[in-house]
């Protein structure tokens, strides 16, 4: 049997990935659209090397019929349209925050909680979660299996590739001024990237945190169903693709860096490349085009009780963002 598909933010860095993973999973296709904002109507999509989309107008869109509608705009067009969506009888994958927390809009991670899905999905909402959240709970899940985790404390390194095209350009452009003695202004981001890291992602909260921050700790205990303590620091780093984090857990009980890395070799969606003796271990280059989330440097913490420290790398755009948006579409009809 094949779908009907609506790729909503088809002209974006997000859904262009997307486009590129149902082509090569060979997801059961009847018919695919592209839609886009007005001002994007009319663009030209690359699906394969054969086929060539021309995005519409998604106000213009009925979505009757359409099995499947992954959502890769913002919260705004998600508000607007999902509901309209899901009305119609679509299965809505809505890659942006605006119903992450909602209680009553499953957060989904497929090999963590894919469990949480209705059955039937169909005229549901089911969102996708922040592209740190995502990896993060995909290496936590099968830790806390082994002793809950008591306490978690990560820095994030995040390419300019999560604040969108303009981001990514605007790295290029200042790397390529720096050698040509010119200057480019920082507009996309809140500083200057090239050659440096900006400690804020998103907007400052009250409490001096960043909404980048909120989003981590709230999601990643929706998906783990769990109140663990988190602490978060964001950083911006002048890589175009690939997130990374250093990870410190602290568990219940006690944890050997042998027997986690042995449950994480086991458990689908993960790649443990730690042999730090032979100087392997993983960067987010090593991560760009993969599907998925890398797991480095598993080793003792000495300054607590039960503790551990990780690296985990991720393609955010991959696996952190469309991928798993497709990976839910798949498991929905294995389903």
């Amino acid at each position: 049997m094949k779908y009907n598909v609506a790729v909503i933010g088809a002209t974006g860095n997000v859904g262009r990935e997307l486009l590129k993973i149902l082509h090569e999973r060979a997801f059961p296709i009847k018919e695919i659209v592209a839609l886009s904002s007005s001002r994007s109507v009319g663009t030209k999509i690359s699906f394969g090397d054969e086929t060539i989309l021309t995005s519409q107008n998604l106000a213009d869109y009925n979505f009757k019929g359409t099995d499947f509608s992954f959502f890769c705009a913002g919260s705004k067009v998600s508000q607007a349209y999902a509901p309209k969506a899901a009305a119609a009888g679509s299965v809505v994958i809505d890659k942006s925050s605006y119903f992450r927390l909602d209680p009553g809009i499953p957060l989904i991670v497929p090999e963590v909680n894919f469990e949480k899905v209705p059955s039937p999905a169909k005229g549901a909402i089911i969102s996708n979660p922040n592209c740190v959240a995502l990896p993060l709970t995909v290496i936590l899940k099968p830790l806390n299996d082994l002793s809950p985790i008591k306490r978690c404390v990560l820095a994030t390194y995040q390419s300019v590739s999560g604040a969108g095209k303009e981001a990514m350009d605007e790295l290029y452009n200042q790397t390529k001024s720096i050698f040509m003695n010119g200057t480019v202004e920082p507009s996309a981001l809140p500083k200057h990237i090239a050659f440096n890291l900006i400690p804020q992602i998103s907007y400052f909260e009250a409490d001096g945190s960043t909404e980048e921050e909120t989003k981590i700790i709230y999601e990643t205990r929706k998906i783990l169903g769990t109140d663990i303590k988190i602490a978060v620091t964001s950083v911006r780093v002048p890589v175009f693709i690939g997130h990374s984090m250093a990870v410190n857990l602290e568990f219940e009980k006690p944890i050997t860096p042998a027997q986690a890395r042995k449950k994480l070799e086991g458990m689908p969606g993960i790649m443990v490349i730690d042999r730090p003796e032979n100087e392997s271990y993983v960067t987010p280059i090593d991560a760009a085009g993969e599907d998925s989330v890398m797991v480095s440097r598993i080793r003792k913490d000495t300054s607590v009780t039960n503790g551990l420290n990780l690296w985990i790398c991720c393609d955010n755009l991959r696996k952190g963002a469309a991928l798993n948006a497709v990976q839910i579409a798949e498991a929905i009809l294995k389903q």
